[in-house]
């Protein structure tokens, strides 16, 4: 027999004593994106396999493209775009997933990721090769950890990598989501990555990912990397080819190029904070530890600088996450939606296998959004809540329009980055105490 562990928001008010709402208006972040035209994607991917290095491949010779990270903007166009330049410079290209145990650790599942994202033979005009059989072509120095590679891509005569460059949810370190994490998690199959988060536990991502990228160019044919790097609105806004001469460091650069572009919150300073959803097609974690200031899931991490953020409450799920939890553990509160539509068997097997059990950690369920906000509001302190600096997002890659409280609509107005849209009305809530204003963005 399953108890209902939702928390009524009649026990909730008793707890909390009487607690005021603050009016919300909306903000509007003022970005200056400047993204890469949709039908120029293809062409720029074709030119930037020109800055790679084929020094040694064979005329003809086969090149493994890898590809396979969810989210990217236009991945069926740039990895299209690859295909073609390596064609053109009279190589044979394939296409290999690289996406470590994703796919549900299977060749075909993993086929059927691609074909999830785009990335069909028929869209990128070449073979796929999937396969979970990995060979080891090395072992790091002073630990002696063995270094997995993909089957097929070790088996050709060059190898390029295709993914987009952004700050990883987990860790921080000079080279975070990117080629270099493709190329020792993605390459290395369900083995690298359980080798990967294994070790991350005591040796950290940001130290291994270098270490063993730096091997992997050493032992095989990587001819570089096709870049990516993405603007506030997940727009295409960069698009690189990066020889293996100087590769870490190159990734590095725009590491920090893709930090000062990706979407953050406009305040580093709040008491609540509400997000209408999350999901692993929004974050790795669900929520981007980078926009909440929360990374309290991997051990041996430090947790950001800012923002710093009190209360937490979430009130659901994406659709495309299918039930899968992951991150609900950052929220100090959430809404009863989340427990009824959890998948709990997914969402651990997706913490064990990245290490991050803390993301899965169910927290206070409560009946409605009236009693979350009350929840969220009696527990930030010494301060009345028509003056608490509240924001309430869509999630956290979506953070063009916001709602915020008065203390921020005043603060909003006295800065060049941000443009009050409507005024602090009072917040409405339904008969079943549920927000009645729509997502913000």
């Amino acid at each position: 027999m399953t108890r209902d562990l939702t928390v009524s928001e009649e026990t909730v008010r008793t707890a909390c004593g009487e607690v005021t709402f603050p009016r919300m208006g909306i903000v509007e972040q003022v970005w200056d994106p400047d993204p890469i035209p949709t039908e120029e994607i293809e062409d720029r991917a074709a030119t930037a396999v020109g800055d790679l290095d084929f020094d040694g491949v064979p005329e003809g010779g086969e090149v493994a493209i890898g590809a396979g990270s969810r989210g990217i903007d236009n991945l069926a166009a740039i990895v299209g775009g690859t295909v073609r330049g390596v064609r053109e410079l009279g190589y044979e290209p394939f296409v290999f997933p690289a996406m470590g145990s994703h796919g549900g650790a299977t060749a075909e599942g993993q086929r059927e990721k691609l074909a999830t994202l785009g990335v069909t033979e028929e869209s990128i005009g070449c073979e796929i090769r999937a396969t979970m059989d990995v060979v080891e072509v090395g072992r790091t120095p002073e630990r002696d950890v063995p270094v997995y590679a993909d089957a097929h891509a070790v088996e050709a005569d060059a190898i390029v990598p295709v993914n987009r460059i952004k700050p990883h949810t987990d860790f921080s370190g000079d080279v975070e989501s990117g080629l270099s994490k493709m190329l020792v998690i993605g390459m290395g199959k369900q083995r690298g990555a359980k080798m990967a988060h294994d070790w991350a536990v005591d040796w950290s991502l940001r130290n291994m990912l270098p270490e063993i990228t730096e091997r992997l160019l050493e032992t095989l044919p990587v001819a570089g990397g096709v870049a990516v790097v993405e603007d506030q609105h997940d727009d295409t806004d960069l698009i690189e080819g990066i020889p293996p001469s100087g590769f870490l460091k190159r990734e590095a650069e725009l590491l920090e190029t893709a930090w000062e572009r990706m979407p953050k919150l406009p305040f580093d300073e709040l008491d609540v904070l509400v997000v209408d959803r999350i999901g692993k097609d929004v974050s790795g974690q669900g929520m981007d530890t980078n926009v909440t200031g929360r990374r309290h899931f991997t051990i041996a991490e430090p947790e950001p600088e800012s923002p710093d953020v009190k209360r937490i409450y979430v009130r659901g799920f994406t659709e495309k996450t299918k039930g899968n939890a992951m991150g609900m553990g950052a929220a100090d509160f959430v809404h009863r939606d989340l427990l009824a539509e959890l998948d709990s068997s997914k969402s651990l097997i997706n913490a064990i296998t990245a290490s991050t059990v803390r993301g899965v950690r169910l927290p206070p369920i409560v009946e409605t959004d009236r009693a979350g906000l009350i929840a969220a509001l009696g527990t930030i302190g010494p301060v009345a809540g028509d003056e608490a600096r509240v924001l309430r997002v869509t999630d956290t890659m979506r953070l063009g329009r916001c709602y915020a409280s008065e203390a921020l609509i005043e603060a909003a107005h006295d800065r060049d980055d941000l443009r009050v849209v409507d005024d602090p009305t009072p917040v409405e809530f339904d008969e079943e105490g549920g927000l009645v204003a729509p997502s913000p963005d």
